[in-house]
């Protein structure tokens, strides 16, 4: 049972979709086929500066990553956002997620960007114990403001 990593591909949109609708009810986000249309056109046609990749166990698309890339003003670099993580139930615990990351990894240092930066909720504790071996936790707190007119 080997995890292969490879860009998104046209015929994936099918397994892409079901995987990426699982990780919007992880996260309790409203079932929205259009999100999940409009998410998959981005990343498949490298809008906006998506990087898809995906996940597979024996030809089955068993995983999802979606990456950005980013300028960093302050360190006049560039880096890769991981948007969107997500494993399959069944195929938790066979490395997929740490797959999906070194793949990450190995695109930023190709591309010459300096960080692979990410965002997780506090208490998803079995993404964390993956995270912690990969990566280095921050200081830094996020917030989200609602856009409004002045």
């Amino acid at each position: 049972m080997t995890v292969q990593i490879r860009g998104v591909a046209a015929a994936d949109e099918t397994e892409w979709s079901r995987l990426y609708a699982g990780y919007r009810a992880f996260y309790q986000l409203d079932n929205d086929p259009q999100a999940v249309q409009t998410t998959w056109e981005w990343v498949s046609t490298a809008q906006h500066g998506f990087v898809g990749l995906v996940a597979t166990i024996d030809g089955t698309v068993v995983g999802l990553a979606n990456l950005r890339r980013f300028a960093r003003p302050s360190t006049a670099a560039l880096g890769l956002y991981l948007d969107d993580l997500f494993t399959a139930p069944e195929a938790r615990g066979a490395g997929v997620a740490t797959a999906l990351l070194r793949e990450a990894a190995a695109i930023a240092a190709g591309e010459g960007a300096k960080v692979v930066r990410w965002i997780t909720s506090a208490d998803n504790a079995a993404a964390r114990s993956v995270y912690d071996k990969v990566a280095t936790a921050t200081s830094w707190v996020t917030y989200d403001m609602a856009p409004a007119p002045h």
